[in-house]
């Protein structure tokens, strides 16, 4: 392939995914059937905040137009976290884990399965509530929730099928990017509400400015530590083959302080948004439900501690199943590797595991102090969900994810026409 072919294939999928992401948004502001907007838009501006507002950043502002594209990818993202849990304690799936891409294709057939069943759950879930919702739905009744959870479900479907063409076809990270683009869409209006309370004074100036200030401060310390590394010594001895000596080099085995990237921050918010589908989106005046909704608000210890702790969890699971210090001591034992002072196979994998740790343990911290500190003011100052902690580390750690992907293609080119130019002495 040569290099035009290669450049005009990187446009392409740069292409691609700007087209998909645009049909991702279109279908964001395609209402369900018979819903009245009047009521619709009464009842969000007193529900902004809580899960529900949540549910709206992931779902790029969808469930305040209550669109086809309501529930977003979450169901899709609750199934990954099942799967993965299950992964980690069932033979079964861990048998399937082992056999390689035929079993990364069952699972993620299964992981399809499973999108599809939560998505007919919170479909359901949605229409009912939905329906107690006075005067929202023209025509209550049977065939709203039969036409509610078909047009639900099949805006989920239809939403992973999208994701998975840009992972395949386009520059990869594509149920990340679906997020992405939803809150970067969203983001202009979030300004310009926030320059709006301004100005009509109900927040100060002085607090703006600090706002923004707070928000290029996270920015600046997410991509810091999203580019920090550990890397740790690895000599390879010299080997006498003939008359000539191999070997004798020295490279680094690079490790981030989060290795997870921002998989703990969605998985924790997918999980706290769960209460959301057993809520049935109510409402209404359920003593009982407004009871428990009060504690899932922005700035509530409960709230606070289930998000911490769901990212603490997922920070050192989802690292623990992609990393494995045992396989890279095995790997580094059979090509000669070797760290300086620590002998080869299981004392080389204690000591990864044990720097690994440490990392994990920093990262876990980062994440959570960038997810929880931005919400404190969204819970004592009427800002805009999407200029929250959780809101900027999923738009900066995909940022840098896709320019990193991007520039791998490219160099990836460059590597290849340079080999050529070498084979064949042009």
């Amino acid at each position: 392939m040569s290099e035009k072919s290669q450049t005009n294939d990187l446009k392409n999928r740069i292409l691609f995914t700007i087209f998909i992401l645009s049909i991702y948004r279109l279908g964001t502001f395609i209402p369900l059937p018979g819903i009245d907007p009047d009521q619709l838009q009464i009842m969000m501006q007193s529900n902004q905040k809580g899960l529900l507002g949540m549910f709206n950043v992931f779902a790029g502002g969808a469930v305040s137009r209550m669109a086809i594209f309501a529930l977003g990818i979450m169901p899709y993202i609750s199934s990954s976290i099942i799967v993965q849990l299950l992964t980690g304690v069932s033979d079964y799936f861990k048998n399937l884990k082992a056999q390689g891409e035929i079993g990364r294709q069952k699972i993620t057939q299964i992981t399809r399965y499973g999108t599809v069943l939560l998505a007919i759950v919170q479909g359901y879930g949605l229409s009912v509530g939905l329906e107690s919702s006075a005067n929202l739905v023209i025509n209550p009744g049977f065939f709203f929730k039969i036409s509610t959870v078909t047009t639900i479900v099949a805006g989920t479907i239809f939403l992973m099928w999208l994701g998975e063409q840009i992972t395949q076809r386009g520059i990869g990270n594509g149920i990340s990017l679906i997020i992405f683009s939803g809150i970067v869409a969203e983001i202009p209006r979030a300004l310009v509400t926030t320059f709006e309370l301004g100005r009509t004074g109900a927040i100060s100036t002085i607090m703006i400015l600090g706002i923004f200030t707070i928000l290029i401060l996270t920015i600046l310390f997410i991509v810091f530590m999203e580019r920090a590394l550990r890397k740790i010594l690895i000599n390879y001895p010299k080997r006498q083959m003939g008359n000539k000596m191999y070997g004798g080099d020295s490279s680094h085995l690079p490790l981030k302080i989060n290795s997870a990237g921002v998989i703990p921050a969605i998985f924790a918010s997918a999980l706290l948004l769960l209460p959301v589908t057993f809520s049935n989106f109510n409402i209404s005046q359920n003593e009982t439900f407004l009871n428990i909704t009060s504690y899932f608000s922005q700035g509530q210890p409960l709230y606070m501690i289930l998000y911490a702790s769901g990212i603490i969890f997922f920070t050192f699971f989802y690292t623990s199943i992609t990393f494995n210090p045992n396989e890279t001591a095995e790997n580094l034992r059979k090509y000669g590797g070797f760290i300086p002072g620590i002998r080869p196979g299981d004392s080389t994998a204690m000591y990864i595991d044990t720097i690994l740790t440490r990392l994990t343990t920093m990262g876990a911290l980062y994440l959570t102090l960038v997810c929880l500190m931005p919400e404190f003011l969204i819970a004592n100052y009427p800002i805009p969900f999407y200029l929250g902690g959780t809101s900027i580390l999923i738009v900066v750690v995909v940022a840098i994810d896709t320019v990193t992907q991007v520039q791998t293609r490219l160099m990836s080119s460059q590597y290849e026409q340079l080999i050529k130019k070498t084979k064949f002495g042009r």
